[in-house]
């Protein structure tokens, strides 16, 4: 396995990005790892080095590119966040990824974890070249960041199967919300499955946090790898 940090323009400024990959000169599926609010940390870049090591390339943009000298509090920083930015964002970091040569551009998917979780459910909604999305319980995916409809309002425009894996103690998205968004996939015919795993709340997967719930962080890990392995090759 091998990892990097390799730099691409957005806007004639440089956004960062993570990239692993395994060791091999492929072509591997591709996935872009949407960071959560801390950014794409330790946590997120062990996410995508363990993705590289069952052969998949992972690449995790730092989305606050335009706001990187900021020491504010994350939740802060999330909240200047806009969707038409990280549409521009991601569509120049998958660009990237379909680009590397060791990278089989036809097979690649999306996923994130927390405001990562919302951000890979925008992703689906714009690339109608992802081959699966899976959204690690995503808050706010019911309301826009900034102008525009909300990731929820863009759904008719979904292609590819998504998996949604959420805590039942969660409050952001809580079960009456991802109940709302299973209703509305299921409406439209969209491909999906939602999982909420009982005594787990937000960010069940990070083991650097109280909120770590192991059982459920393996059993959710294990369907994310089934879902790309299968969809992804």
């Amino acid at each position: 396995m091998r990892e990097s940090w390799e730099e691409v323009a957005v806007g004639g400024s440089p956004m960062s990005c993570f990239v692993a990959r395994p060791d091999g000169d492929g072509p591997f599926p591709g996935v872009v790892v949407c960071m959560h609010a801390p950014g794409v940390d330790a946590f997120i870049q062990g996410r995508a080095k363990e993705l590289a090591k069952v052969g998949f390339v992972a690449i995790s943009p730092d989305l606050y590119h335009r706001d990187p000298a900021s020491k504010d509090d994350p939740l802060m920083r999330m909240g200047r966040l806009r969707d038409q930015q990280l549409l521009e964002d991601l569509a120049i970091a998958t660009t990237h990824l379909r680009g590397l040569s060791y990278v089989d551009e036809s097979r690649v998917g999306s996923i994130g974890f927390c405001m990562g979780g919302r951000i890979a459910y925008l992703h689906a909604t714009a690339d109608p070249n992802l081959e699966a999305a899976v959204v690690f319980y995503g808050g706010n995916i019911l309301v826009p960041w900034g102008e525009g409809p909300a990731p929820l309002e863009r759904s008719a425009a979904i292609v590819c199967p998504m998996l949604g894996l959420f805590g039942q103690e969660d409050t952001n998205p809580s079960q009456q919300d991802v109940a709302r968004i299973d209703e509305h996939l299921t409406r439209l015919g969209k491909v999906h499955t939602f999982h909420s795993y009982p005594g787990a709340g937000h960010a069940f997967l990070n083991d650097s946090r109280p909120s770590y719930r192991p059982d459920a962080a393996a059993d959710a890990w294990g369907k994310c790898l089934a879902m790309l392995h299968q969809h992804l090759g």
